[in-house]
């Protein structure tokens, strides 16, 4: 059964409005608890899309605990944000509970067990150019429903068929598109067609509008068998039999036994400090975790709140750090399974600080003259995040992601879901960039059933023993550093959360060697001074999508929710 599209210009108001306030009902009741500061007592969620938002809110009000309101949001989100939110990708998730016991779920998408290191070279060992982006052999097996599953039967309160079923509800009654929603269906309209022959998801035979009613009803279908059967609703019967029909139609190699042995994993969280606040934050295969406490111990040292905020001593300072934690990040880190991390070498704050004193304020480093650092033990951009903290007190930051902005482009016939492009993330050919522009090594190579690297942040920070910030973002290679930039806006230069996330930004990592900027984060007397030390920096569209809470001393929660997007906080 193909999706259906349903188009109805004239009903299109009407029907938002009757889905908003039957479906979910939040404006009135979601200000209980609500301070003349904007701020809310009881809870709050900040995600991608207003839907996920409201799916959440209403998950924390019925009694839900943190991980319940993920849960839902994780699935809404492929509902309502297929570019990004996903049943067919894989994400990171960091929980702490209100009495502080803290843990991470590894639910990252693995490589296929037919996979081997050379799978996108030609015969003569050059890469093909797109063949690890789009199409069936892009995709790793993916663990977002093995992680919500697990993540639930630990945490959850609600019963699995609560959270599963408002995103449901979405997918067979619909949801009216945001004007920006309406413009990427419309750009990605012909790679939709080119990837998907025999197939209309996502399609409109004119264009698409702000207002639009989507309906997916194969992909209610396939929510339907994930509420009633859980994990076995995707990784078994018609489901995996979809997904290995669609592999068989494209080149691809993802198995049966791939999907039915897939397990999303409980690891240790990286936990570091910086100046009194305890940073708990994801381990690898994600680099983020490691890569930020080393930004952190980097730049401690120095009076960043004296210097100011995006000052040319503060954004150097910053781009120095950055460039060789980047270039740390290429040779040292994977999969841990398969590749001995150097994590207690690369976590000592005299690492980061004796990788710092070749820094010259004279002139920029250049990027060919850094190197990884000697860490042997003497060891799209389009990704979703969202931020939660319910009435007890428990918080959890979860990033999920197709990889490219919706994912291998491909969607699986049948079940109406995108597939992830995730195989990118390996060194597809280590010393060649990804489609970040991310240079890897030997450690993030391909190997049958591995997880890829992944530079998602997912983090909360505690301040006195308490919490105090859940935060993380998108954005591809600039996760680290808009996490990083972020922490360092609220810590030391007292901007609200939600001034913090709006804060113009700018990255820079390792190689090409430039400093790329968000229109107008720099004023263009801080511009001469810094090129004038031999920095290139370049113009680039919006930096990050960070969706963050932080927690006031008087025990408000204060959201922030990235204005580049159609991004929510909600609270009560």
């Amino acid at each position: 059964m193909q999706n259906r599209l349903k188009f109805n210009r004239l009903n299109r108001t009407l029907v938002a409005t009757f889905l908003s306030a039957v479906l979910f009902s939040s404006c009135v009741s979601g200000q209980l608890g609500k301070n003349n500061s904007g701020e809310f007592k009881n809870g709050m969620v900040v995600t991608a899309h207003t839907f996920g938002s409201k799916v959440g809110l209403e998950i924390l009000k019925k009694g839900g605990s943190a991980i319940d309101a993920a849960v839902a949001i994780q699935f809404a989100l492929a509902v309502v944000y297929p570019n990004a939110g996903n049943i067919g990708g894989g994400g990171f998730m960091v929980y702490r509970s209100k009495d502080g016991q803290t843990v991470t779920l590894d639910y990252r998408e693995k490589a296929p067990k037919k996979a081997n290191r050379d799978m996108y070279l030609d015969s003569v060992g050059n890469v093909i150019t797109d063949k690890s982006l789009y199409g069936q052999l892009a995709a790793g097996v993916p663990g977002s429903v093995d992680g919500m599953v697990k993540a639930h039967q630990k945490y959850g309160k609600l019963t699995w068929s609560e959270v599963v079923q408002p995103a449901l509800d979405l997918a067979r009654k619909g949801f009216s598109l945001t004007e920006k929603q309406a413009g990427e269906l419309n750009r990605n309209k012909q790679e939709f067609i080119k990837y998907n022959p025999g197939k209309n998801y996502l399609i409109n035979s004119t264009q698409w509008n702000a207002g639009d009613l989507l309906i997916q009803e194969d992909l209610a279908i396939t929510l339907e068998l994930i509420r009633d059967k859980g994990r076995d609703g995707f990784y078994t019967g018609k489901v995996a039999d979809y997904i290995v029909a669609e592999m068989k139609s494209g080149g691809g190699i993802m198995t049966k036994d791939d999907l039915k042995n897939y397990q999303s994993i409980w690891r240790t969280p990286v936990i570091g400090n910086y100046k009194g606040y305890k940073i708990i934050t994801m381990p690898p295969p994600s680099s983020g975790g490691i890569a930020l406490l080393q930004l952190l111990y980097s730049v401690e040292p120095y009076p960043l709140k004296r210097w100011g905020f995006n000052s040319d001593s503060t954004v150097q300072l910053i781009v120095e750090a950055e460039r060789r934690v980047y270039a740390d990040r290429a040779t040292h880190m994977g999969d841990p399974d398969f590749y001995k991390v150097p994590q207690q070498q690369l976590l000592t704050p005299n690492y980061s600080l004796s990788r710092m004193k070749d820094f010259n304020w004279n002139k920029a480093t250049l990027s060919s003259d850094v190197k990884a650092g000697d860490a042997t033990p003497k060891e799209s951009d389009q990704t979703t995040h969202f931020s939660i903290v319910d009435q007890d007190g428990n918080a959890v930051s979860i990033t999920t992601t197709l990889n490219n902005s919706y994912g291998s482009k491909v969607f699986v016939k049948g079940a109406g879901f995108l597939l992830n492009d995730e195989m990118d993330d390996f060194s597809v050919k280590p010393g060649t960039p990804n489609m970040y522009g991310l240079v890897g090594g030997e450690a993030n190579s391909i190997s049958p059933n591995k997880r890829m690297l992944s530079s998602m942040t997912p983090t909360i920070v505690e301040k006195n023993g308490d919490l105090f910030m859940v935060i993380g973002t998108p954005g591809g290679s600039t996760i680290i550093t808009s996490v990083f930039q972020t922490i360092l806006n609220v810590i030391e230069f007292d901007k609200s959360m939600q001034g913090a996330v709006d804060a113009k930004k700018f990255h820079h990592q390792w190689l090409p060697d430039e400093v790329a900027v968000e229109k107008d984060a720099l004023d263009n007397l801080i511009k001469i001074k810094l090129q004038q030390k031999g920095y290139k920096i370049v113009e680039r569209s919006p930096i990050g999508r960070v969706d963050a809470i932080l927690k006031t001393k008087w025990g408000y929660y204060q959201g922030g929710a990235d204005p580049r997007g159609d991004d929510t906080k909600l609270g009560w």
